[in-house]
């Protein structure tokens, strides 16, 4: 399936692998914005005391499978 088809997968909360991967049992799956607490003083200096992050997955292919 294209990466359109596998993002509304991830969406769904499935987890998708792509054909092409060779260990078994890798998959990726979606994480949605979020924030926390920023806890080390790196985190801190650079974010405040609240680190935000946008919604991420990291691959975009053509090749990918619903895991079961």
């Amino acid at each position: 399936m294209d990466f359109g088809k596998a993002l509304e997968n991830l969406k769904s909360n499935k987890k998708v692998t792509r054909k092409g991967w060779n260990g078994k049992g890798q998959f990726v799956y979606y994480v949605p914005s979020n924030e926390y607490d920023s806890l080390t003083d790196v985190a801190k200096k650079s974010f405040g005391s609240t680190t935000r992050y946008n919604a991420y997955l990291a691959i975009l292919a053509e090749d990918w499978e619903v895991v079961e």
